[in-house]
């Protein structure tokens, strides 16, 4: 596995597995790939699925999936994490609501471009004008495939509320934020403010919360800090509390994640 070049709320990776890959997780952000070699099976939405050489795949946030190699020989993949607030901003008024992809393995040929455009060149910088030209061919691709996301009638989100907690939970990382903080700070209840702001980022306060703590404590891991220090470091309340997250969010636990960033194959 090798992190490529990303930008403020984008990520791109490279990785080859044999056998089982990943337990079952989520993340918080979308989740576009494309299949480089052998078959890249996973479940998820209740069914098997298998994305051969050339297919794009694209998972909505806060669903459930895992990973495995179809075929004994393996599979190669490049995958791009993308915050759903980009998309959102991308989609402009042209979006009422996040797009779901049905499919989350497609031939689409707009998709398929698109994905493979924001991967070509994993080392390339990504300035802002670059993850301009990255994003805007995903979330017309997105818009596209989900109609419904670009109608207009139901009912309003309040965005500006969303993204009044989503600033208040990125300055308060590593502390504990009470439901009455968010409502002081977005004048709605705790029931509606989790309505709109999974409308608009795709997954709770909560979850949001603590993507962003274990987005933190990788950057301290590939720096060679304890994962004891890391963790409280993040706001979690200790070791075991920050493996169950992680392993929770990225299907590996944080010795066997810094391990494949170390190209350490002998980690179990």
């Amino acid at each position: 596995m090798r992190m490529g070049s990303g930008a403020d709320g984008i990520e791109r990776m490279e990785a080859f597995f044999q056998g089982y890959a990943y337990d079952p997780h989520r993340h918080d952000t979308y989740a576009f790939g494309l299949t480089l070699s052998g078959v890249q099976c996973f479940d998820y939405r209740g069914s098997r699925r298998d994305s051969l050489t050339g297919h794009a795949i694209v998972l909505h946030p806060d669903e459930v999936h895992n990973g495995r190699s179809g075929i004994p020989e393996g599979f190669s993949y490049r995958m791009l994490y993308v915050e759903p607030r980009l998309i959102r901003a991308a989609m402009g008024e042209r979006g009422r609501a996040l797009p779901f992809a049905s499919a989350a393995v497609s031939q689409d040929a707009r998709l398929v471009t698109a994905v493979a455009h924001a991967l070509d060149d994993l080392d390339a910088p990504l300035d802002a004008l670059a993850a301009e030209d990255l994003l805007l061919p995903l979330a017309d691709a997105l818009l596209a495939l989900d109609p419904s996301a670009a109608r207009q009638g139901g009912k309003l989100i309040d965005r500006a509320a969303a993204e009044r907690a989503r600033q208040h939970l990125d300055a308060n990382i590593d502390a504990i934020v009470a439901s009455s903080e968010l409502e002081a700070i977005t004048g709605l209840d705790r029931f509606a403010l989790a309505r709109h702001f999974r409308a608009s980022f795709g997954t709770s306060p909560y979850n949001y919360l603590v993507m962003r703590r274990l987005q933190r404590a990788r950057r301290l891991l590939l720096q060679g800090v304890p994962l004891a220090d890391a963790a409280f470091a993040c706001g979690f309340a200790d070791q075991s509390h920050l493996t169950r997250q992680f392993r929770r969010a990225y299907g590996v636990t944080p010795g066997r994640w810094r391990a494949l960033q170390a190209g350490d194959r002998s980690q179990p």
